[in-house]
This record gives structure tokens, C-alpha cells and sequence, in this order.
């Protein structure tokens, strides 16, 4: 049996997006987990998680946040399929490796099949982009479909498949503080810390959510810091290992130098959302009945205006 969790703050969101998408994966025996959010999304996750763990048929727990679409009517085969290897513990659907931080966009990102959703951009959806340009590894250039991806060291959090050993053997961890960043990161470092894997798979999702990334810098930051120092010289590629306590000061630029650039990236996401919008509307304009029916008036005024020059 394949379960389903989702912590919820803005009913009327989850009612608009994870709701549906959970009726439309969700099989006959699924349990849908939609509780109202415990604090933070550490604490709400881990009650998820304490609940599914008694289910002796699980499968898998599948957590969203609540402004996630799921819309593959597949979901739960690709997911099984995606399990199949005892030693898979994290699914989802947009990972990356080479990553250094919680900045893992940074990393070699691998774009499968999520798609954002703008909704201050009139809805406009655009497949996410790759925030390094294509360097995706090989193995991700092409999706069957079925299969996964290929193992990553990170998943976005919006949307995370957890195995059943998984859900019994981890949890996210509470003493990160309250913040929204990285806990997505963490909890991957700490699969694979344990020795599994986590893999990126082809599972059609829509992210709804504004144009703008993070409004104020500085709990990103805390959060870069925060995860940085849990796993310095930990985890192989990862976070380099420090040296002296001044590197306090340079991780902080880093962190401040990082979250510049995630919001450089999204402004040029907004630019390009919005390039997308305003041409969808002046296309609507173009196509309607009116436009058409008012086109030998507007040539006329043309050529007088020209006239008049």
C-alpha cells in the first residue's frame, strides 16, 4: 500500500492542488495523511512518518506540500518501479548531484518531469529550467518513462518518496530550527549517510507557487549555515572540511553570495514567466472575435495617421 502525507497551513491551497492530485495518484487502499501542520515542517513530517511507520503493507509514503499537483495517472506503478531496488530509500522528481550546500540547484541538476506553475503570472506554467544551464549527468539526458532517472544526492522537497525503511529507520531533523530551507537536503544526506540511495524518477508533478523564491534572505541563509555545519566533512563531495573558526565568516558569504544568486535566478524566472504571460494574453487578444471584426477600422485609422504625417 502506497500512503500519502501532506502538512497543510493554507487549507484553501491544499484544497486547490494537493487534494486533487492526491485523488487522482491515490489507489483504493491508499491512506491519505492531509493533517494540519504541527509547527514546523520537520515536526508535521515526522508525525507522518511515526503514523505510516505502523502500517505493516506499506510501500511507500509519499509527502507533498500542499501547493503540489500530483498529475501522472502512473504515479504509482513509476513509483514502484522506481523502489524496486531494496536500496532506493528517497524518490522524487527533480534531483541533483554535485552538490555542496543546500543550494543544490548549484550542483548538477537533473530536471525531470516537474513543472512550476506561476499563479502570480496568470497561471503561467514553465518546465523548470536547469539553474546551471543543461549539465545534467548522462544517464539523466533521457527518461523512459518508467524507470528512474539515476541516483542523485538530493531531491527537491516538494514532492519525496520515502521506502519503507526509510519511513522506520529517519526522521527530519527538528533541531535545524524552524525554518523552511534545506530540510530537504538533510534529510538526503542523511539516506545516504546511511548508505542508500536516492534517486530522481519520471513523476509528472505541478509545483503552484509565486514567481519570487525567497522574499527574505536571511532565514535561507541561517539555514545554509546551519546545514553546513551538521555536515562539514561529512559526506563525500559534499561540504568541504573546516579548518579554522574564521571560516564562520566565509560560509556566511558563501551563504549570502548563494542566496544572491537564487535571487538573480528568480527574477529571471519572473522576467520569462512573465514574457510567457504577456504573450499567451496578447495571442488571446489577437484570436478574438472582436480583434478581427475591428481590423479594417484600425487599418483605416493607420493610413490617415499616416496621412496626416
Amino acid at each position: 500500500m502506497i500512503a500519502f502525507g501532506c502538512s497543510i497551513t493554507l487549507p484553501e491551497v491544499y484544497e486547490l492542488y494537493a487534494k486533487p492530485g492526491l485523488a487522482r495518484a491515490a489507489e483504493p487502499d491508499s491512506d491519505v495523511l492531509a493533517l494540519q501542520a504541527a509547527g514546523s515542517i520537520f515536526r508535521s513530517y515526522n508525525l507522518m512518518m511515526d503514523k505510516a511507520s505502523s502500517l505493516e503493507d506499506l510501500e511507500a509514503l509519499v509527502l507533498v506540500h500542499q501547493d503540489a499537483e500530483i498529475v501522472d495517472p502512473d504515479f504509482c506503478a513509476k513509483l514502484r518501479a522506481a523502489l524496486e531496488d531494496p536500496e532506493v530509500a528517497v524518490v522524487g522528481c527533480v534531483g541533483a548531484t554535485g552538490v555542496r550546500s543546500i543550494a543544490w540547484w548549484e550542483g548538477s541538476v537533473t530536471w525531470s518531469s516537474m513543472v512550476r506553475c506561476y499563479e502570480d503570472l496568470r497561471g503561467t506554467a514553465l518546465a523548470a529550467p536547469s539553474a546551471n544551464g543543461d549539465g545534467r549527468p548522462a544517464y539523466a539526458q533521457v527518461s523512459t518513462g518508467e524507470a528512474p532517472l539515476g541516483e542523485v544526492e538530493t531531491v527537491d522537497g516538494f514532492l519525496m518518496a520515502l521506502s519503507p525503511w526509510t519511513v522506520r529507520n529517519v526522521r527530519f531533523d527538528e533541531g535545524l530550527g524552524r525554518q523552511v530551507y534545506g530540510y530537504d537536503f538533510d534529510f538526503c544526506a542523511q539516506v545516504r549517510d546511511a548508505g542508500r540511495k536516492v534517486v530522481a524518477a519520471d513523476l509528472q508533478a505541478i509545483h503552484h507557487r509565486s514567481s519570487g523564491f525567497v522574499a527574505d534572505p536571511e532565514p535561507w541563509v541561517q539555514a545554509y549555515i546551519r546545514v553546513a555545519e551538521k555536515w562539514e566533512g561529512r559526506l563525500p563531495g559534499g561540504v568541504g572540511p573546516a579548518e579554522e573558526d574564521w571560516k564562520q565568516r566565509g560560509r556566511r558569504a558563501e551563504a549570502q553570495a548563494a542566496a544572491a544568486r537564487l535571487l538573480a535566478n528568480s527574477k529571471q524566472l519572473q522576467a520569462h514567466a512573465g514574457g510567457e504571460a504577456h504573450g499567451r494574453h496578447l495571442q488571446a487578444i489577437a484570436g478574438s472575435a472582436s480583434w478581427r471584426l475591428t481590423e479594417p477600422l484600425r487599418r483605416l485609422n493607420a493610413r490617415r495617421s499616416g496621412g496626416d504625417g
